[in-house]
């Protein structure tokens, strides 16, 4: 069977930690994380296998998911994004950008699985 890899993008560290145990847990793999939108861009161009689906954060220092998804797309347009903001205006921006999915915060671990085994079907990964 072949892992489903995931890219954690978020600031806050015990929300990365958070996430890394609960994908672990339901047997998807983590391909890495980053703390800010510059360090997700920099790690992305560096991975020999880009990971299957980037779950984005919004607001981060440095750059923020906005800005590094656009630049993760121009990198791969095929890369899958999912986006989790608690700021609704930015869905509309996010989804022109050409993102898989929009999850906005709060969510419950649960809902974010769900959505992350949804998104893999869906696009065959």
């Amino acid at each position: 069977m072949i892992l489903v890899s995931v890219f954690i993008v978020e600031d806050d560290k015990s929300i990365q930690t958070l996430y890394k145990k609960f994908l672990d847990l339901y047997g998807f793999e983590v391909a890495g994380t980053a703390s800010n939108g510059e360090e997700a861009v920099q790690k992305f161009k560096a991975f020999e296998r880009k990971p299957d689906i980037i779950l984005m954060d919004h607001r981060m220092p440095v750059k923020d998911g906005l800005k590094a998804t656009k630049e993760i797309l121009s990198i791969e347009q095929n890369a899958n994004i999912i986006f989790a903001s608690a700021d609704k205006t930015v869905k509309q921006e996010a989804l022109k950008l050409g993102i898989l999915g929009f999850l906005e915060k709060p969510f419950s671990l649960e809902v974010l699985i769900e959505y992350i085994k949804n998104m893999a079907t869906h696009k065959h990964i």
